[in-house]
């Protein structure tokens, strides 16, 4: 619509001089396909009336694509395109408004030592939803991740191990089933967190640890006994992520650890002490106040780097590894002022990154009835556990174990719903083939891709001019599609896309109903209509990364 939007641009310049960004709207069918308020907003500026502004626009607005113009109401203009120019939008691709910009998207951010619980794979999916945005939009997108592979948590863990194993022995890790180590290292945590927090003893011990860790990846400590643990689990921790990864199908270009952004960042926040941080009782805080935020400390009296410094040395390092033109990173909703925290501190002597970053958030994973998952104290929901869930629950309600269909309601039933605030997660609503789910798409897809292999017609022909008005209101559909994922890239909200492919299914449940393909005499333009509706139809499933099949 580009074209058609520049003419009324270049139509209002010419007749009154003044410039204005046209924006066209979808309005209801009977009324046409766009309309434009153009006039109404130009009203006060030249002091005419609206209606007969939209008047003197109509009168010389002339475009091949344009079939009919009409003035409704007090001054909106409504836009009718050809046929042809309609059949051309529904095949058209989404603009590549990102063109080469490198774009490093950050999400999942898993912790050693700790089990995966469901809002990893929220921000899995999400995120992977969202890197294929981007890149459908023409950037070149670098997914990376980042995680704890230092600090207090893997000191819990540690302690928790060592405690299980009846002191640094590493010799007793073979005992631990593989299938086991995940969820046996999870346990350790809970066991060392709780000790903790509740007994003094136990929780000098844990800071003790704290400090070794650190030392592990140095040379002066990669042999100890306690050394050698951390490790293996350490290498537990990532076979296990990679595992899950490849099940769900995300694929990471990066993983930075903490125990590399951690000394970077340590470095750069004592370089600008005195510009960004200062010194207290001790520590090195960023006093936020004077920005309305508030003050956090970066290096603790112990002069250990706390998250704040890890997340310092991971922006820098994201800038010097990508120098990127825009950074999305995607998080709990937990973490907001954090957040800002930290991008205001860096802000201070890396202001290009953080103009440049964009930090998403979003809420708890529940289940239905409002449960929440919290890994502190163990009563958790797993990520597998969703998985898992919505198996079983695809089984029972529709005698399949069909895994890529399990998985594409699970994605589906996150992405479905806009983030930001809780997601609320009803395994059997996710999988039922009724209503908005991603089975329901799936069966779409599949249903359609069944009655093309009926025609013995050619899919790849044009579409008559002639299309009648059934066949006209299921193009008009599908051309929303490019607009669709057009928004959704802007706004980086993957709903828009589920609430578009859901209508688009519905319109074509009800076209079908009343039109006849199969041994019709139109039967050579709808299977033109078709098969441009099941290509929109896998290209928007593709891009939330749910598998369209063709047989269900």
């Amino acid at each position: 619509m580009q074209n058609i939007t520049q003419i009324i641009q270049e139509a209002v310049q010419n007749l009154f001089n003044e410039q204005v960004t046209v924006e066209l709207t979808r309005t209801d069918e009977q009324f046409g396909d766009y309309a434009t308020n153009v006039a109404l907003r130009l009203s006060k500026k030249v002091n005419q009336n609206p209606r007969e502004i939209a008047q003197k626009i109509v009168d010389v607005l002339k475009h091949d694509s344009i079939e009919k113009l009409e003035i409704a109401g007090p001054g909106f203009i409504n836009i009718t395109l050809t046929n042809s120019a309609l059949q051309q939008m529904a095949k058209a691709e989404p603009a590549k408004s990102l063109k080469n910009q490198v774009v490093v998207a950050e999400y999942s951010d898993p912790n050693p030592f700790k089990v995966l619980h469901a809002g990893h794979l929220y921000t899995s999916v999400t995120g992977d939803a969202i890197a294929n945005l981007l890149e459908k939009a023409g950037a070149v997108v670098h997914r990376v991740n980042f995680g704890g592979d230092v600090g207090l948590h893997v000191a819990k863990t540690l302690w928790g191990i060592t405690q299980e194993l009846g002191g640094e022995l590493p010799e007793k890790l073979a005992e631990i089933p593989e299938q086991t180590r995940s969820d046996w290292m999870a346990s350790c945590y809970q066991k060392g967190n709780t000790a903790y927090e509740e007994v003094e003893e136990a929780k000098a011990e844990i800071t003790a640890i704290n400090k070794r860790v650190y030392v592990f990846h140095s040379e002066e400590d990669r042999t100890s006994p306690l050394a050698q643990i951390y490790w293996t689990c350490r290498e537990w921790s990532y076979t296990y992520f990679d595992a899950f990864y490849a099940r769900i199908g995300s694929k990471f270009e990066k993983y930075y650890p903490e125990s590399q952004t951690a000394p970077l960042g340590l470095e750069i926040v004592r370089k600008h002490i005195g510009d960004v941080y200062e010194e207290s009782d001790g520590a090195v805080v960023f006093k936020g106040e004077k920005y309305g935020l508030h003050t956090r400390v970066f290096i603790n009296s112990n002069g250990l780097p706390t998250y704040e410094a890890k997340d310092v040395g991971l922006a820098v390092k994201k800038w010097n590894d990508y120098s990127f033109d825009k950074s999305v990173i995607i998080t709990g909703n937990d973490i907001v002022e954090y957040m800002k925290v930290v991008m205001k501190s860096i802000e201070g002597f890396l202001p290009e990154a953080t103009k440049r970053t964009t930090h998403l958030t979003h809420g708890q994973v529940k289940l239905a009835g409002g449960i929440k998952m919290s890994s502190r104290k163990g009563n958790f929901l797993r990520a597998v556990d969703v998985l898992q869930v919505a198996s079983e629950a695809n089984k029972l309600a529709n005698n399949q174990e069909d895994a890529q269909v399990s998985l594409g309601a699970v994605k589906y039933a996150f992405l479905k719903q806009r983030m930001g605030g809780d997601i609320v997660y009803d395994p059997n609503e996710s999988v039922s083939l009724q209503g908005n789910s991603g089975p329901y798409l799936q069966y779409a897809h599949a249903r359609a891709c069944s009655i093309l292999e009926k025609s013995t017609l050619g899919r790849n022909t044009e579409p008559s001019k002639d299309i009648d008005q059934a066949e006209r209101s299921m193009l008009r559909k599908i051309s929303e599609y490019s607009e669709v994922v057009e928004k959704a890239t802007l706004e980086l909200m993957p709903h828009h896309i589920c609430t578009y492919l859901y209508e688009l299914a519905q319109s074509f449940n009800r076209f079908y109903e009343h039109n006849r393909v199969i041994d019709d005499p139109r039967e050579e333009q709808r299977i033109q209509v078709m098969s441009i509706y099941t290509n929109t139809l896998k290209n928007g499933l593709e891009l939330l990364g749910i598998h369209a099949p063709q047989k269900m």
